[in-house]
């Protein structure tokens, strides 16, 4: 683990790039980027993914007054893939120290971006990540959001994030979470091919591995789901997602030891069962499909998955991936 301890270094301005995806969210989209406009203290910039959406939400991110820098990719590529082009584009175009990612449907109070730059900064040790408490509409917190904590985290983990009001993580979600771009260069970008679902579990894991990471719960922010619920209260077709990234988390990453592999994995598996056994017809051939799939083999590289459709953005990927050793 990455550990620096002792007086920080003299302060200086840091870069922060909030890196947002969208596709076919264009009632939300505004509200989103309105809160980022919003904030106390603001992104340096704002990338928004437009992930080939087929309503007006790219047109509604490029009029924005917060002037986003908007990529338009040509074929939906999922969060997964469009997360890999947002924070690869903060990295290489805006150079940033931070990078504040979220989706499309969240909506940060005011001083959301302001906590988590004083709680890093306040922090007696080095953070690799970041996040945020989700909430739904209601105050609710989202149980869709919220972060693992650290496992056997040490006494003097949990006094070091108490100290600035947080708790040690091990993974969290990509509903508010603040990379640190040195370790996202180190380290790589998420894994294009997951599509959706499991893609934060894996890249903050491997962040977070031997980095550390606080849950900060001064940082709020709204999660505008639809219904208030976990990823798998009514998957349906998605629960292939589910099943198949898990998997390539779980055994073709090194995100994780062998013994959170099995904690992670034995109650990934309880969860399975109480859906398979409430929907067995509706679900058992879907995880078939995923279980299937991985064991196939694993994720192709990010690059490669977009290289057809999007190749400039492909090869900033690519560029990224290469200085994390990662291809």
């Amino acid at each position: 683990m990455i550990e620096q301890r002792g007086p920080a270094p003299a302060a200086e301005p840091v870069v922060v790039v909030a890196v947002v995806v969208t596709y076919n969210r264009e009632q939300l989209v505004g509200q989103c980027l309105d809160a980022l406009a919003q904030q106390t203290r603001r992104p340096d910039a704002v990338v928004v993914v437009d992930n080939a959406s087929t309503d007006s939400s790219g047109r509604i991110a490029d009029e924005h007054p917060v002037a986003a820098d908007v990529l338009h990719l040509h074929r939906n590529v999922g969060g997964a893939g469009g997360f890999a082009a947002g924070i690869a584009r903060a990295l290489e175009v805006h150079r940033a120290d931070w990078i504040w990612i979220m989706d499309d449907d969240t909506v940060a109070r005011p001083t959301a971006l302001a906590a988590l730059l004083d709680a890093a900064a306040a922090s007696p040790v080095r953070l690799s990540l970041l996040s945020s408490r989700a909430v739904w509409t209601d105050g609710r917190d989202h149980p869709m959001n919220t972060p693992r904590t650290r496992w056997r985290a040490s006494a003097r983990e949990r006094a070091d994030a108490a100290a600035i009001g947080a708790r040690p993580i091990r993974t969290a979600s990509y509903v508010s979470a603040f990379l640190r771009g040195e370790d996202v260069r180190r380290l790589g970008l998420p894994h294009a091919d997951y599509f959706i679902w499991s893609d934060d579990f894996e890249h903050t894991g491997r962040l977070l591995r031997r980095g550390r990471g606080v849950h900060v719960a001064a940082s709020v922010v709204e999660h505008r789901t639809k219904a208030f619920g976990d990823a798998q209260t009514d998957p349906g077709d998605r629960f292939y997602y589910d099943v198949r990234n898990r998997l390539w988390a779980l055994t073709r990453t090194r995100s994780f030891t062998p013994v959170e592999r099995i904690l992670y994995g034995g109650s990934t598996a309880r969860g399975w069962l109480r859906l398979l056994r409430a929907r067995p017809r509706r679900l058992g051939p879907v995880a078939l499909r995923g279980l299937r799939d991985a064991l196939r083999g694993g994720p192709r590289p990010s690059a490669s998955v977009l290289a057809g459709s999007d190749p400039e953005v492909a090869a900033s990927i690519a560029r990224i991936e290469r200085e994390a050793g990662r291809t």
